[in-house]
């Protein structure tokens, strides 16, 4: 018996995105990470201040720097990965009889 190869299945839910919209849609991803690093340590800072002002102590502005850059990084790298498994997504083209969505 001979072999056919399947059809391969048309994804309706793709849309045609013009390549200006998607280059700003790209470039706001790349600021949000470039900014967000620095504001976050910067209002850890604000946040150890305020309670260094009001405990009496000397320390917490330095752990306010240091949590909220910690915290920064970890949304950065969350929002890395979740922007690669997008790009993989839509450089992998549908294989046929792959059901997955």
């Amino acid at each position: 018996m001979a072999y056919n190869k399947p059809i391969p299945q048309q994804d309706d839910t793709k849309r045609k995105d013009s390549g200006g919209l998607a280059t700003l849609v790209q470039a706001e991803k790349l600021m949000q990470i470039a900014i967000l690093l620095p504001s976050a340590a910067f209002i850890g800072w604000l946040i150890g201040a305020f309670l260094d002002s009001k405990l009496h102590t000397t320390w917490i502005a330095a752990a306010g720097i240091i949590f909220g850059g910690i915290s920064g990084l970890v949304y950065v790298i969350r929002l890395v990965l979740t922007a690669g498994t997008e790009a993989d997504k839509k450089s992998v083209p549908n294989r046929p009889g792959d059901n997955t969505k």
